[in-house]
């Protein structure tokens, strides 16, 4: 099974080699280097929101997960 590519000015996952188009927002910030305020921002498709999620996660930065805008995770 192969990955389909996305057009031009689709969002794609964050995942190393991975082109899916993303549906997932992880927020997130390393406190020992940014702001309580700041959020850098990881994408992710759905094979990969809860490794990517994990990996934050493991180490204290996740900070929320929403829908990409735009994305069908949002409904109708």
């Amino acid at each position: 099974m192969t990955t389909p590519t996305p057009p031009d000015d689709t969002l794609v996952c964050s995942a190393r080699g991975c082109r899916a188009p993303a549906v997932w927002e992880l927020r997130w910030n390393n406190p020992r280097l940014h702001p309580p305020e700041r959020r850098k921002t990881w994408l992710a498709c759905p094979a990969h929101r809860g490794s990517l999620g994990d990996f934050l996660d493991a180490r204290g930065f996740l900070r929320e997960v929403v829908p990409v805008p735009g994305s069908p995770t949002l409904g109708s």
